[in-house]
Protein backbone atom coordinates (compact mmCIF):
# COMPACT_ATOMS: atom_id res chain seq x y z
CA UNK A 1 0.00 0.00 0.00
CA UNK A 2 0.99 3.52 -0.64
CA UNK A 3 0.35 6.60 1.51
CA UNK A 4 -1.58 7.10 4.20
CA UNK A 5 -3.39 4.42 4.93
CA UNK A 6 -3.08 3.22 1.73
CA UNK A 7 -4.27 6.09 -0.32
CA UNK A 8 -3.59 7.37 -3.43
CA UNK A 9 0.21 8.70 -3.62
CA UNK A 10 0.46 10.73 -7.23
CA UNK A 11 4.07 10.56 -6.54
CA UNK A 12 4.90 6.52 -7.03
CA UNK A 13 3.98 6.50 -10.57
CA UNK A 14 6.40 7.18 -13.59
CA UNK A 15 5.92 9.55 -16.62
CA UNK A 16 5.03 7.46 -19.29
CA UNK A 17 6.22 8.25 -23.51
CA UNK A 18 3.27 7.69 -25.48
CA UNK A 19 1.75 11.10 -26.80
CA UNK A 20 -0.83 13.07 -25.24
CA UNK A 21 -4.50 10.92 -26.24
CA UNK A 22 -5.72 12.70 -29.13
CA UNK A 23 -9.34 12.24 -27.23
CA UNK A 24 -8.25 14.42 -24.56
CA UNK A 25 -6.65 17.26 -26.75
CA UNK A 26 -9.87 17.35 -28.20
CA UNK A 27 -12.13 17.68 -25.21
CA UNK A 28 -9.60 19.37 -22.82
CA UNK A 29 -8.79 23.20 -23.34
CA UNK A 30 -5.27 23.81 -24.02
CA UNK A 31 -4.47 25.40 -21.10
CA UNK A 32 -5.05 22.05 -18.99
CA UNK A 33 -3.19 19.43 -21.53
CA UNK A 34 0.24 20.59 -19.48
CA UNK A 35 -1.33 19.95 -16.08
CA UNK A 36 -2.54 16.19 -17.39
CA UNK A 37 0.70 14.34 -16.81
CA UNK A 38 1.05 10.72 -18.43
CA UNK A 39 2.44 8.34 -15.83
CA UNK A 40 2.04 4.65 -15.58
CA UNK A 41 1.37 2.10 -12.98
CA UNK A 42 1.64 -1.56 -12.68
CA UNK A 43 -0.97 -4.51 -12.40
CA UNK A 44 -2.34 -4.57 -9.09
CA UNK A 45 -1.11 -0.80 -7.84
CA UNK A 46 -4.41 1.26 -6.09
CA UNK A 47 -4.73 4.44 -7.79
CA UNK A 48 -7.54 5.99 -4.98
CA UNK A 49 -8.75 4.58 -1.98
CA UNK A 50 -12.24 4.83 -0.80
CA UNK A 51 -12.82 7.88 1.67
CA UNK A 52 -10.34 10.01 0.55
CA UNK A 53 -10.62 13.46 -0.72
CA UNK A 54 -10.54 13.37 -4.39
CA UNK A 55 -7.66 15.41 -5.61
CA UNK A 56 -7.74 13.77 -9.51
CA UNK A 57 -9.71 11.80 -11.76
CA UNK A 58 -7.87 9.38 -14.85
CA UNK A 59 -8.01 8.83 -17.84
CA UNK A 60 -7.36 5.16 -19.36
CA UNK A 61 -4.88 5.26 -22.40
CA UNK A 62 -3.75 1.91 -21.79
CA UNK A 63 -4.25 -0.96 -19.45
CA UNK A 64 -7.50 -1.70 -17.59
CA UNK A 65 -8.61 -0.32 -14.54
CA UNK A 66 -11.42 -1.55 -12.28
CA UNK A 67 -14.11 0.41 -9.43
CA UNK A 68 -14.53 -1.87 -6.87
CA UNK A 69 -16.08 -1.62 -3.63
CA UNK A 70 -15.89 -4.30 -0.64
CA UNK A 71 -19.30 -5.99 -0.90
CA UNK A 72 -21.25 -7.47 2.58
CA UNK A 73 -18.95 -10.50 3.12
CA UNK A 74 -15.47 -8.60 2.30
CA UNK A 75 -15.73 -9.72 -1.16
CA UNK A 76 -14.25 -7.32 -4.02
CA UNK A 77 -17.24 -6.11 -6.40
CA UNK A 78 -17.02 -4.29 -9.68
CA UNK A 79 -18.61 -0.94 -9.97
CA UNK A 80 -16.74 -0.27 -13.30
CA UNK A 81 -14.23 -1.59 -16.10
CA UNK A 82 -12.42 0.64 -18.02
CA UNK A 83 -9.88 0.19 -20.78
CA UNK A 84 -10.51 3.04 -22.45
CA UNK A 85 -11.89 6.35 -21.23
CA UNK A 86 -12.32 8.13 -17.91
CA UNK A 87 -12.25 6.79 -14.26
CA UNK A 88 -13.69 8.65 -11.12
CA UNK A 89 -15.37 11.58 -13.69
CA UNK A 90 -18.47 11.32 -10.28
CA UNK A 91 -16.04 12.81 -8.15
CA UNK A 92 -15.62 16.38 -9.65
CA UNK A 93 -18.43 17.19 -7.27
CA UNK A 94 -17.96 14.83 -4.78
CA UNK A 95 -16.38 15.51 -1.36
CA UNK A 96 -15.06 11.68 -0.92
CA UNK A 97 -13.80 8.78 -3.34
CA UNK A 98 -17.06 6.47 -2.87
CA UNK A 99 -15.38 3.32 -4.06
CA UNK A 100 -11.47 2.23 -4.78
CA UNK A 101 -9.89 2.57 -7.99
CA UNK A 102 -7.57 -0.29 -9.32
CA UNK A 103 -5.28 -1.29 -12.06
CA UNK A 104 -5.81 -4.76 -12.97
CA UNK A 105 -3.23 -4.48 -15.88
CA UNK A 106 -0.36 -2.55 -16.41
CA UNK A 107 -1.59 0.54 -17.61
CA UNK A 108 -0.79 4.47 -18.65
CA UNK A 109 -2.89 6.72 -17.85
CA UNK A 110 -3.73 10.63 -18.23
CA UNK A 111 -3.90 12.16 -14.03
CA UNK A 112 -6.05 15.31 -14.38
CA UNK A 113 -6.10 17.79 -11.71
CA UNK A 114 -9.75 18.13 -10.37
CA UNK A 115 -9.49 21.92 -8.96
CA UNK A 116 -8.08 22.78 -12.28
CA UNK A 117 -10.42 21.21 -14.32
CA UNK A 118 -13.55 22.33 -12.42
CA UNK A 119 -12.14 25.87 -12.92
CA UNK A 120 -12.01 25.26 -16.44
CA UNK A 121 -15.55 24.11 -16.63
CA UNK A 122 -16.69 26.92 -14.89
CA UNK A 123 -15.03 30.13 -16.84
CA UNK A 124 -15.09 28.02 -20.55
CA UNK A 125 -18.94 27.59 -21.90
CA UNK A 126 -17.96 25.72 -24.56
CA UNK A 127 -15.81 23.48 -23.25
CA UNK A 128 -18.37 22.99 -20.43
CA UNK A 129 -20.16 21.84 -23.26
CA UNK A 130 -17.81 19.26 -24.85
CA UNK A 131 -17.64 18.14 -21.68
CA UNK A 132 -21.64 17.35 -21.19
CA UNK A 133 -21.36 15.50 -24.92
CA UNK A 134 -18.98 13.07 -22.80
CA UNK A 135 -21.02 12.48 -20.27
CA UNK A 136 -24.03 11.95 -22.36
CA UNK A 137 -22.11 9.18 -24.51
CA UNK A 138 -20.95 7.18 -21.20
CA UNK A 139 -24.63 7.17 -20.33
CA UNK A 140 -25.50 5.43 -23.31
CA UNK A 141 -22.74 3.10 -22.63
CA UNK A 142 -23.70 2.32 -19.49
CA UNK A 143 -27.32 1.37 -20.72
CA UNK A 144 -25.66 -0.56 -23.19
CA UNK A 145 -24.14 -2.58 -20.10
CA UNK A 146 -27.33 -2.86 -18.52
CA UNK A 147 -29.07 -4.34 -21.35
CA UNK A 148 -26.16 -6.61 -21.98
CA UNK A 149 -26.73 -8.14 -18.82
CA UNK A 150 -30.40 -8.71 -18.84
CA UNK A 151 -29.27 -11.07 -22.11
CA UNK A 152 -29.94 -14.85 -21.25
CA UNK A 153 -27.00 -17.18 -21.84
CA UNK A 154 -23.03 -16.64 -22.14
CA UNK A 155 -23.36 -16.29 -26.07
CA UNK A 156 -25.92 -13.75 -26.24
CA UNK A 157 -24.08 -11.37 -23.64
CA UNK A 158 -20.99 -12.07 -25.81
CA UNK A 159 -22.26 -10.89 -29.34
CA UNK A 160 -23.53 -8.00 -27.40
CA UNK A 161 -20.12 -6.63 -25.75
CA UNK A 162 -18.31 -7.57 -29.52
CA UNK A 163 -20.78 -5.63 -31.31
CA UNK A 164 -21.55 -2.58 -29.37
CA UNK A 165 -18.06 -2.25 -27.74
CA UNK A 166 -16.09 -3.28 -30.14
CA UNK A 167 -14.90 -1.94 -33.43
CA UNK A 168 -16.00 -3.78 -37.08
CA UNK A 169 -16.66 -7.53 -34.90
CA UNK A 170 -13.41 -7.87 -32.92
CA UNK A 171 -12.68 -6.96 -29.46
CA UNK A 172 -9.99 -6.85 -27.36
CA UNK A 173 -9.11 -9.38 -24.99
CA UNK A 174 -7.32 -6.46 -22.24
CA UNK A 175 -5.89 -8.67 -19.31
CA UNK A 176 -7.61 -11.77 -20.64
CA UNK A 177 -10.80 -13.90 -20.49
CA UNK A 178 -11.34 -14.01 -16.76
CA UNK A 179 -11.80 -9.95 -17.21
CA UNK A 180 -14.18 -10.28 -19.92
CA UNK A 181 -16.09 -12.93 -17.94
CA UNK A 182 -16.24 -10.28 -15.18
CA UNK A 183 -17.30 -7.76 -17.54
CA UNK A 184 -20.57 -9.58 -18.57
CA UNK A 185 -21.60 -11.07 -15.36
CA UNK A 186 -20.63 -14.84 -15.87
CA UNK A 187 -18.07 -17.26 -14.54
CA UNK A 188 -14.83 -17.37 -16.07
CA UNK A 189 -15.08 -21.58 -16.99
CA UNK A 190 -18.58 -20.99 -18.30
CA UNK A 191 -17.06 -17.87 -20.65
CA UNK A 192 -14.45 -20.82 -21.55
CA UNK A 193 -16.86 -23.88 -22.55
CA UNK A 194 -18.78 -20.62 -25.00
CA UNK A 195 -15.56 -19.17 -26.64
CA UNK A 196 -14.78 -22.61 -27.27
CA UNK A 197 -17.57 -23.89 -28.81
CA UNK A 198 -18.01 -20.63 -30.57
CA UNK A 199 -14.32 -21.14 -32.46
CA UNK A 200 -15.50 -25.15 -33.02
CA UNK A 201 -18.56 -24.08 -35.22
CA UNK A 202 -16.72 -21.04 -36.64
CA UNK A 203 -18.22 -18.08 -34.97
CA UNK A 204 -15.60 -16.66 -33.39
CA UNK A 205 -11.78 -16.73 -34.04
CA UNK A 206 -8.86 -15.28 -31.51
CA UNK A 207 -6.48 -14.12 -32.79
CA UNK A 208 -3.35 -11.00 -31.78
CA UNK A 209 -5.50 -10.57 -28.33
CA UNK A 210 -8.51 -10.07 -29.62
CA UNK A 211 -11.69 -11.66 -30.61
CA UNK A 212 -13.03 -11.49 -33.83
CA UNK A 213 -16.90 -12.61 -34.14
CA UNK A 214 -16.97 -13.98 -37.58
CA UNK A 215 -20.90 -14.92 -38.37
CA UNK A 216 -23.61 -14.33 -35.88
CA UNK A 217 -24.27 -17.72 -35.67
CA UNK A 218 -28.51 -18.87 -36.17
CA UNK A 219 -30.75 -18.65 -33.62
Amino acid sequence: MRGERGGYDPDHMKRSAPDFPPVLAELLPAELHALCPLVHTGKGERLFATGRKPACMFFVVRGEVTLERLGRHGESVILQRTRHGFVAEASLHSPRYHCDARAVADSVLARIPIRELRSSLERDPVFAMRWIGMLNREVKRLRMQCERLSLNGVQHRLIHLIETEGTQGKYPLGSGLKSVARELGVTHEALYRCVAAMEKSGVLLRDKGQMHLLKIPAA
